[in-house]
This record gives C-alpha cells, structure tokens and sequence, in this order.
C-alpha cells in the first residue's frame, strides 16, 4: 500500500504549518543549534522556559510542548541517539524510538498533520542515508498498522537530504511534486519549489 500522504519539503521547519512539528531535541531539552535553534527562536522564550519546566527527555524518547509564537500549534521534542555513543543496532532502535514516540504523541493529541527534521543526521553525525531509511520505515509502518490519515512531512534543510529523501520517496511509489504551491496550508512563507 502506497501512503500519498506523504510529503518532502525543502525548507525551514519552523516555517511549516502542519498542526505540529518535531524537534530534533537534546536530552536537556535546551535551546541548541540547526533545527533545535531554529524553532526555539520561531517559538520564543515562552517555548525555552517551558521546556526548562520539564527538565530531561530520554534518549529514544519524545515530549510535547505548544507551538507559542509558531503557526504550529505543538512542538514534539524527540531525542535522537547521538550516533557514535551507541552500537549500529542499538542506535538504529533509538532513532527509530523517536519517531514512533512522536507520532503516537501526535495521534494521542489528535494531530492530523505533523513535520519530522532528519533527527540525529547533524551534529548527532548519524549516517544521512541510513536514518531516512528508518525515517520512512517507521511512518509506513504507523500509517499502515493504524490505518491512519495523518498528514506526514519530512522536512529537509538542504538540498542533499531534500534530494535523498526524494529518491526513497520514489521508491515506494510516492510521487513528485511534494510540498510546494500545491499545498500551501502547510507553508508560512515559499521556501523552494520541491520540484527538482
């Protein structure tokens, strides 16, 4: 079964109005660099204080928070393994923890659309190729098992994830275009075509 709900996008996470986007957090839930530090700064304060509140978030794992100043209304922060401090397999199930958390956030909440970053591929240096594999692996497999309809995006920030995930994407039958124009509910601000 191919899940046409689905979409890539090329861009800013935090630009996205999807009911709820994903964090690629750290452990200590604080404000960071990449995408962490680009939806922090979208949020403002009342996001980094509310996240204080909370305090630690396990590897593996996720928490919500609102959106605040975001057109997103909530922030999932998953916390992806950082790469070199586990083994292959054990790294492999952490990331994959991280996304089947998020989403089971999301479907508790009733989120009908939700935007994932390449969780653990920066600083966390978890192999770009080997993490969209898991990335898509574990959504298809949600979408499938729930019989869901939940809108999924995996939003890239550069043109070598965009062009990764486009090609996994095409793989498993699901067509170009992606987020573009075509569905512009889901964009704050146009930030590429997605049509490369």
């Amino acid at each position: 079964m191919v899940h046409q709900n689905i979409d890539i996008f090329r861009g800013n996470i935090a630009s996205l109005g999807t009911e709820a986007i994903v964090n690629a957090a750290n452990s200590k839930l604080m404000n960071g660099s990449g995408v962490c530090g680009a939806i922090h700064e979208g949020a403002g304060r009342q996001l980094t204080d509310y996240c204080y509140s909370i305090g630690h978030c396990e590897v593996g794992s996720a928490v919500i928070t609102p959106g605040f100043n975001l057109k997103a209304m909530y922030v999932i922060h998953a916390v992806g393994p950082v790469y070199d401090e586990y083994s292959i397999e054990q790294a492999d199930q952490l990331l994959k923890s991280c996304y089947s958390n998020a989403l089971s956030l999301a479907s508790q909440k009733s989120i009908k659309s939700i935007a994932f970053p390449c969780i653990s591929t920066g600083v966390f240096r978890f192999p770009k190729d080997r993490a969209a594999a898991i990335a898509f692996n574990t959504v298809t497999e949600f979408l499938h098992k729930k019989n869901s309809e939940m809108k999924i995006v995996f939003c890239c920030y550069d043109d070598a994830d965009f062009i990764l995930y486009s090609k996994l994407a095409k793989k498993r039958g699901i067509l170009p275009p992606y987020i573009t124009k075509e569905n512009p509910k889901f964009i704050s601000e146009p930030m590429g075509t997605g049509s490369e």
